[in-house]
């Protein structure tokens, strides 16, 4: 599983780069049409905060000193990716209103 989350970890990271980079550069060229946040969404956001909130949830709880079984850290990292996909969609919501 520890594959999964680094797996998870990495796209979502790769997904907030390509999101704050573009989004910065589309605003420099005053191009708001490039912007790949607001391509994106409220959704497409909330997939990548997931995808960030799994992967580090879940590696925190398979190298936890705790030793939890596997069940127990499929449990953790999934919480801790309805956290990130809840806090990007409504945290994200505020700066568009």
């Amino acid at each position: 599983m520890v594959k999964v989350y680094a797996i998870a970890l990495v796209v979502g990271v790769l997904g907030l780069v390509v999101v704050i980079f573009g989004g910065s550069l589309a605003e420099n060229l005053g191009r708001g049409d490039l912007d790949p946040g607001s391509k994106l969404g409220r959704p497409g956001r909330s997939v990548i905060g997931g995808l960030v909130g799994l992967g580090m949830a879940g590696m925190s709880a398979e190298f936890s000193p705790l030793d939890l079984e596997w069940p127990a850290s499929l449990l953790l990292a999934l919480i801790g990716a309805a956290a990130g996909a809840i806090w990007s969609f409504y945290g994200a919501g505020v700066a568009e209103t």
